[in-house]
């Protein structure tokens, strides 16, 4: 079994492969406050509840965008699963040509993600990923990582607006089904879901003119890709686990 790590500024998403298939899967809260220990308990008891033997584990990839809370993901998987995880990054294959200006500064979901979307989808593509940021990434038909865009998240944009106006409340973040909105609280919805689908899709455009490529296509992946994805004129499909998926081929390119 393959253990995998999506560390991301608000979450982390794990997952375990037997062989391709991912058998399953969890959601838990980043903290850079637990301890080694504590990630040991937490992790132990979801392998448990779902009758999985952590101590059958034969590897574990980490992608990471929190260098904070890597000391103690790396010192469980020391501890508790007697296991040296791969680190996305530096030296890592993923067969992507980067043209970033600075590789190094392009975060390593959005690498894994480049690296699912050309397995399962073919190149060019472009990949939305709906997280703590927004993140948008072009890849040409040569495999080459173009670049992107980043915006701040859905959530990011909704806590803003409640922190900042002090008479508007914390909304839910649902479709009101209109922009002509009799209340607050659905006015404050209309604003930041089809004001987003907005900028998803006015983004999504601009990149196909400069990819200039006749036949591209636009999966979303993230925790509200469906929210948003459901409304845009752009996104073709939505594959909630796209980043776990790049993290097993990235490992299947590296464990010889």
């Amino acid at each position: 079994m393959l253990l995998v790590f999506d560390i991301g500024n608000t979450n982390m998403v794990l997952g375990v492969f037997e062989g391709k298939n991912l058998i399953k899967s969890w959601r838990i809260k980043t903290d850079k406050d637990k301890t080694s220990d504590e990630y040991g308990i937490l992790i132990g008891s979801l392998f448990e509840r779902s009758d999985l033997d952590m101590g059958a584990l034969d590897d574990i990839i980490i992608s990471s965008v929190v260098p904070n809370v890597m000391h103690s993901i790396e010192n469980f998987c020391y501890k508790y699963c007697k296991k040296k995880p791969l680190i996305v990054g530096p030296g890592v294959k993923t067969g992507l040509n980067i043209k970033y200006d600075n590789p190094k500064q392009v975060g390593a979901d959005r690498i894994v993600n480049a690296v699912a979307g050309i397995e399962k989808y073919k190149a060019p593509l472009i990949l939305v990923d709906f997280g703590t940021a927004t993140t948008f990434c072009a890849i040409s038909d040569k495999h080459e990582y173009l670049g992107g865009t980043i915006a701040p998240g859905v959530k990011i944009s909704s806590d803003a607006l409640f922190e900042h106006a002090s008479k508007l409340p914390r909304v839910e973040l649902v479709k009101p089904g209109r922009v002509v909105c009799k209340n607050t609280v659905s006015s404050i919805q209309a604003g930041i879901i089809y004001g987003y689908v907005g900028l998803v899709d006015k983004i999504i455009a601009m990149m196909k003119k400069e990819i200039k490529s006749s036949e591209i296509t636009v999966v979303a992946t993230g925790g509200l890709a469906n929210l948003i994805a459901s409304e845009t004129k752009s996104i073709d499909c939505v594959d909630p686990m796209l980043t776990l998926e790049g993290l097993r081929i990235i490992y299947e390119k590296n464990k010889e």
